[in-house]
């Protein structure tokens, strides 16, 4: 398995911290925009845009919260085990406000289909967008497309990108994986 480095440490934090800025140009306060971490993995980079925001805008009034999507997805009846739901902790309405959603990896968009049925449990928003470290290109089965990328990557279908945390033990890290080929 051959391993590239796509993103790490300081390179991660100025990366969220330009997202950041991009979301202060569109939402201002963030009165009416509420920020929304897709699980399981999304949920990290929706806590550090969270915890970077606070700290540019000096408030803590920022809305947050996660969604599952673990029924929502349209393949979640092909697991040979059974699954197991994440809770939700979204403890806030959603009608008439703006959303962003937050995901580590955009790849196919199967993912944002199943988090926007699933977001409607909650309200109707008035504006979806999403917010994405890595966007995959050229691999979508959906015609969605982020509002706020980190990083593009083209990559093969065959490749894999994998993002890990801090917040999780490991550290601030996206690799691209690649099989060997002999």
């Amino acid at each position: 398995m051959q391993k590239k480095t796509l993103l790490d440490g300081q390179k991660i934090q100025i990366t969220i911290k330009r997202l950041c800025h991009q979301l202060i140009e569109n939402h201002d306060d963030f009165a009416n925009t509420v920020l929304i971490g897709v699980q399981p993995r999304g949920i990290f980079l929706a806590d550090r845009i969270h915890q970077e925001l606070g700290t540019i805008l000096n408030t803590k009034q920022i809305l947050k919260g996660n969604l599952d999507i673990t029924f929502y997805r349209d393949d979640f009846r092909r697991k040979e085990s059974p699954l197991t739901a994440s809770s939700n902790s979204i403890d806030f309405i959603i009608e008439g406000k703006k959303v962003v959603l937050i995901d580590d990896v955009l790849w196919t968009g199967r993912t944002i289909r199943a988090a926007l049925d699933a977001l409607l449990a909650y309200g109707r928003p008035e504006k979806v967008e999403l917010l994405v470290l890595i966007d995959r290109r050229y691999s979508r089965h959906l015609p969605i497309e982020p509002d706020y990328i980190g990083q593009h990557v083209d990559s093969l279908n065959s490749q894999q990108v994998k993002v890990t945390w801090a917040s999780e033990g490991d550290e601030d890290k996206v690799i691209l994986l690649s099989e060997n080929n002999k």
